[in-house]
């Protein structure tokens, strides 16, 4: 367990007086005080691969980092202030070297290196509690009876842990790929960070009251993790990247607004054949996002949650932007009413080609349309302005 300190330099004394400072309230603690079990202690030697040997002092000094700068890394990877506990290990010492070295090469800003350990911390945090919660658990399960749990864990941890940490770094490294690609291809630097893309957000409509009637915690974890799964793969096969999953709502997004636009249809389709599925709701805007250790933020985001918000049952809103993007790309009619009439003019004048006894003109095919969009009333949305929302729907051919 990789834990921070509360002194503020690397040339104290382990036992100078230090004020102890909070843990900001965005950052989640995901530790506890050390423990003195045996198994406890043998099974974190077995994960870290090295017992424990520093107080958070001397794993500083050992490194060459302040510890100043020793405390802002271990807080941001999100491990509580233990004082001058001895319970660091050669690991801690490397991980702080490697920080500290990429700062010295000039290749992280400080700021960003504090970044980087956060965000990884964030992200390796909920995989190791979804590991625990819903993997080893249930594994960890006694085989006979007269064994106890403990018995059964540290040889279950032993096979599956290089097993885990191969296929954890080959994920990465095809996520890493992906997403670096992407920024290869922006049209400039700007659009590294500030890009246009299309945001969704799927929301399960009752959720809270639904919540109240699961009297079982087991069904509506099942429920979540049903929801959770589904939308994750909905979302990777067709082409968009979730963002994150918030229990009843998740965030998606795409390059493009007519890959978002099949996505949502196709998530209501799939949560409406569900019969112990709540409704679902989805709102979709398109426009500048804001990418940030890897979530969005902006007007667009924020837009899209309030279109989700007053969505009918199983439907999808979509704002004006979005519904543009459909028809510059043909996806979509400008007007089904204009989509009416290119059908019926073209009926006519295979009609008037019969009826001459002659064979129609070659002319273009009628455009195929995927999506069709109806407008919504105007109204209001809280600190938007006014909006007017479109109905998302599918459709075959024109006028069909």
């Amino acid at each position: 367990m990789t834990v921070g300190d509360t002194s503020s330099g690397a040339g104290e004394e382990p036992g100078a007086d230090s004020s102890v400072h909070a843990t900001p309230h965005h950052e989640v603690d995901h530790t506890v005080e050390p423990t003195d079990d045996p198994l406890a202690i043998r099974l974190e030697a077995l994960i870290l691969g090295a017992d424990r040997r520093y107080t958070p002092f001397q794993a500083a000094r050992t490194a060459g980092v302040s510890m100043d700068l020793a405390s802002r890394f271990w807080r941001a990877m999100g491990f509580a202030d233990i004082g001058q506990a001895k319970a660091l290990t050669e690991a801690d010492v490397l991980a702080l070297r490697r920080l500290a070295g990429l700062v010295e090469a000039g290749l992280l800003s400080e700021p960003m290196a504090i970044q980087v350990a956060r965000s990884t911390g964030q992200t390796t945090a909920r995989l190791a509690e979804w590991q625990i919660d819903s993997f080893l658990e249930g594994l960890t399960e006694p085989p006979e009876p007269g064994m106890t749990r403990t018995e059964v864990t540290y040889p279950l941890v032993e096979l599956l842990l290089p097993e885990l940490q191969e296929f954890l770094v080959y994920v990465w490294r095809r996520q890493l790929a992906a997403a670096t690609g992407r920024v290869v291809q922006a049209a400039d630097d700007e659009e590294m960070v500030d890009r246009r893309l299309a945001v969704g957000f799927a929301d399960l409509v009752g959720f809270t009251r639904l919540t109240r009637r699961l009297e079982e915690e087991e069904e509506l974890g099942e429920l979540v993790e049903s929801f959770e799964t589904t939308a994750a793969d909905l979302v990777a096969a067709h082409g968009g990247r979730l963002i994150k999953t918030l229990g009843d709502e998740v965030l998606f997004a795409a390059d493009d607004a007519g890959t978002a636009a099949e996505i949502a249809l196709r998530l209501i389709e799939a949560m409406s054949q569900d019969e112990t599925m709540p409704a679902l709701r989805v709102g979709i805007a398109f426009g500048t996002v804001t990418t940030r250790m890897g979530d969005v933020f902006g007007t667009t985001v924020n837009l899209a949650s309030r279109l989700t918000s007053i969505a009918p049952k199983d439907a999808v809103l979509v704002d004006g932007a979005f519904a543009k993007e459909l028809v510059r790309h043909g996806d979509a009619p400008e007007s089904e009413a204009q989509a009416a009439e290119a059908v019926a003019a073209a009926a006519e004048r295979a009609r008037l080609a019969e009826k001459e006894g002659r064979e129609p003109d070659d002319e273009p095919p009628l455009p195929t349309y995927r999506f069709g969009l109806q407008p919504m009333w105007q109204r209001p949305v809280r600190g938007l302005g006014v909006v007017e929302p479109w109905l998302l729907a599918r459709r075959g051919k024109t006028g069909s």
